[in-house]
């Protein structure tokens, strides 16, 4: 069974940061695109960065600039880097991957980790 695990989560002040962590339980080189997604509360859940399996990168214009999306295939983690954060950053985080098998994607999703940003 598929398994994707969010960590890092928490409360930090505003103009902090934050790095989540992803451990992901399938293979890494079956993996199309690494996305982190999140969903503040009485809203609806939005792609915050996705990293492509050549490695090119892409961002929400909310987030560019100050959060970096990562993966380390020997640890099979990805990573979401998130520094500057502001109150608007508040939200559940959810790691997500897109696997190509034999010509079908099939997408998974970790049951995602909280960010509060407040003073």
């Amino acid at each position: 069974q598929v398994q994707l695990v969010e960590s890092g989560g928490g409360l930090v002040q505003p103009g902090g940061s934050l790095r989540l962590s992803c451990r992901v339980s399938i293979s890494m080189y079956s993996i199309n695109t690494f996305n982190w997604y999140r969903q503040a509360p009485g809203k609806e859940r939005e792609l915050v960065a996705t990293l492509i399996s050549g490695g090119s990168t892409n961002y929400a214009n909310s987030v560019k600039g100050r959060f970096t999306i990562s993966a380390d295939i020997a640890k099979n983690m990805v990573y979401l880097q998130m520094n500057s954060l502001t109150v608007e950053d508040t939200a559940v985080y959810y790691c997500n991957v897109d696997q190509l098998v034999a010509g079908s994607r099939y997408y998974y999703w970790g049951k995602g980790t909280l960010v509060t940003v407040s003073s």
